[in-house]
């Protein structure tokens, strides 16, 4: 694992898994929607539009994990300056942020119908878009400051502070009276939906965490590759400048 932070060896390794990871992604993300679609019931309650859960469950969960990443990768940065700690953080928030806005949008969708409107100021809600709002600042913090270093700084600190969002996010239901139903999947009890709905949720989650560490890398690679451009830029404008001088 240590050799991993050689930026080169994780390159390698990454245009070997990319392959396996789209073929992965791919099949169980067909799997999913087929069994979210034609296998899973109508619920007796919300009928077909429970079939939104499909899509908004496994979206807000990886909007948190896209943060959670982006935090350790701020410890990363900041106490262990480990060479890829950065970029895992800034490849992350543009997909994290992407989650976090389909399950701010589907939820909404959801909504609608079980609630009569769109949008409520109750605690899950406000706080997921807080977390959206987290991840528009830590790109524009990123885009701001042209110095990696520096920006990569004060981007781990910005990540450090919101990830108090998280837990808040999380148990939320449990803290105050809201709207959004509490936990049924991730509780002490265990599971309170029916195995039929269930097991394509999982599918479904699978299959877009999959999708979460397919697009990671891709980005990872993407980053890695723009900056060592920008490094090399720089160094033939120095040259450019010392052979004027």
């Amino acid at each position: 694992m240590p050799s991993l932070a050689n930026p080169t060896r994780f390159l390698s390794l990454v245009d070997r898994l990319i392959p396996w990871l789209t073929g992965a992604t791919l099949i169980l993300l067909g799997l999913g929607l087929y069994l979210a679609v034609f296998v899973a019931p109508p619920d007796y309650q919300q009928g077909e539009t429970v079939r939104i859960m499909f899509v908004h469950v496994p979206a807000a969960w990886l909007a948190m994990f896209g943060y959670t990443l982006i935090a350790v990768a701020a410890l990363g940065t900041l106490i262990w300056r480990h060479p890829l700690a950065d970029v895992a953080a800034k490849a992350a928030a543009a997909i994290g942020a992407t989650f976090c806005f389909i399950a701010l949008v589907t939820g909404s969708l959801w909504g609608k119908p079980m609630w009569g409107t769109y949008w409520v100021w109750d605690a899950r809600l406000t706080s997921m878009l807080v977390l959206f709002l987290l991840y528009l600042g830590l790109i524009a913090l990123w885009q701001s400051i042209e110095e990696a270093g520096r920006a990569g700084r004060a981007a781990a600190i910005l990540a450090l502070v919101g990830a108090i969002n998280i837990p808040i996010i999380k148990f939320s239901v449990d803290w105050w009276n809201t709207l959004h139903q509490p936990a049924s999947i991730i509780r002490l009890g265990g599971p309170t939906i029916d195995p039929s709905m269930l097991w394509p949720l999982l599918v479904m989650a699978s299959a877009f965490t999959l999708l979460f560490v397919l697009l990671h890398l891709i980005a990872m690679r993407a980053e890695i590759y723009r900056r060592r451009v920008r490094t090399l830029q720089l160094t033939q404008v120095e040259r450019a400048a010392l052979v004027e001088a």
